[in-house]
């Protein structure tokens, strides 16, 4: 009673084969938006803390 050797897909928990990353082009939809809002999000934080630095800057130097 062995299972054979599988893992299961990030999105919807449904067992695949190794060589597989998703169940279907859905679940691959969703990884791939899931990534590009990622990379958003980590470009809006640098630009904030670009900004909050600037601020700093100007309030402690140009003063």
């Amino acid at each position: 009673m062995a299972v054979e050797p599988h893992k299961h897909c990030p999105v919807c928990g449904t067992p695949i084969p190794m060589n597989e990353k998703t169940c279907s082009p859905d679940c691959d939809k969703v990884i791939k938006m899931r990534q590009e809002q990622g990379r958003k999000s980590r470009v809006l934080i640098f630009v904030l803390i670009l900004v909050f630095v600037g601020i700093w800057a100007y309030m402690t130097f140009l003063r």
